[in-house]
């Protein structure tokens, strides 16, 4: 299975997803500017990495292929916690796997609730508690 496809860099929207760098990113801003005499119009996007926040800007041509990163949203079972990290059990294929917990949903984590899962590249993060 592929984690990522291509997409036309013109057909974005802010929100969409998009990989900078091999870095998967929320997009945040596009700025268009006019084709030129020679040339197609250039877009710089601006995404925040969905795992660790990082600011990231692509500079490209609006009508070249970019790559964007296939999300996956999983529920999980908390199951236990031990200082930063959460054991998680996943709730369709019953594997389990420690994640570490947010900032920002440090108080909200409690074994035995159920939450939602980010999944790209490989990767995982709590995303929210429900």
């Amino acid at each position: 299975m592929t984690d990522k496809i291509f997409a036309t860099a013109k057909d974005l929207r802010e929100g969409n997803y998009l990989l900078i760098d091999d870095v998967p990113c929320r997009i945040v801003d596009i700025e268009k500017s006019k084709s030129g005499k020679h040339g197609a119009a250039k877009m710089r996007i601006t995404g925040v990495g969905i795992f660790g926040g990082a600011k990231k800007t692509l500079l490209t041509p609006g009508d070249a292929d970019v790559e964007v990163p296939i999300i996956e949203r999983k529920n999980v079972q908390i199951m236990s916690i031990s200082g930063n990290t959460a054991q998680v059990m996943d709730s369709q294929s019953y594997e389990m796997y420690d994640l570490e917990i947010p900032t920002d949903l440090q108080g909200q984590i409690v074994a035995g609730k159920e939450a939602e899962i980010i999944v790209a590249m490989g990767k995982k993060m709590i995303e929210r508690v429900r």
